[in-house]
């Protein structure tokens, strides 16, 4: 079920998304309520199950890992538990989505080098087709919703 937010609730999602460290006393600022209210509301957010967690942004290229991109793969069979265990014994993903369609994954990683990524796409490929695209700039950063979809 769907929570409802109001108008002061995105303002705080807004501001939590772009800055998670910020206090609640420059938080009750930028949303004009008390640092209380303010207190308060993101508490609510986080119990309702709103704001699920905070982290902390790298800059990949700053940390030594030039290189990042998208893989498609097309899954063969129908027991997926051996990849999300490769998945997630892999430093290299960043986030993986089911969809559908022709593919049947979206698989966002990073690597050091093309001999690297290649490794990494080649252990991939026994567990279906792959198609890899490197990304050559991040034009917007992954962020959450702002406000509301109309």
């Amino acid at each position: 079920m769907a929570v409802d937010l109001d108008d002061i609730d995105w303002v705080l999602i807004r501001e939590l998304q772009r800055d998670g460290r910020v206090t609640f006393t420059e938080l009750a600022r930028r949303a004009r309520l008390s640092a209380s209210a303010t207190t308060e509301r993101v508490r609510r957010l986080e119990s309702e199950g709103v704001l699920v967690g905070y982290r902390a942004q790298i800059d990949i290229a700053a940390v030594g890992i030039p290189l990042q991109a998208v893989v498609r793969l097309k899954y063969f069979g129908n027991h997926h538990q051996p990849f999300f265990d490769h998945l997630e014994a892999s430093s290299h993903v960043l986030e993986c989505l089911r969809i559908t369609g022709e593919d049947c994954y979206i698989i966002r990683l990073v690597a050091t080098s093309m001999p690297q990524l290649q490794q990494f796409v080649d252990d991939l490929a026994r567990f279906g087709d792959t198609t890899t695209s490197i990304v050559y700039t991040e034009t917007l950063p992954r962020r959450g919703p702002t406000a509301p979809l109309a």
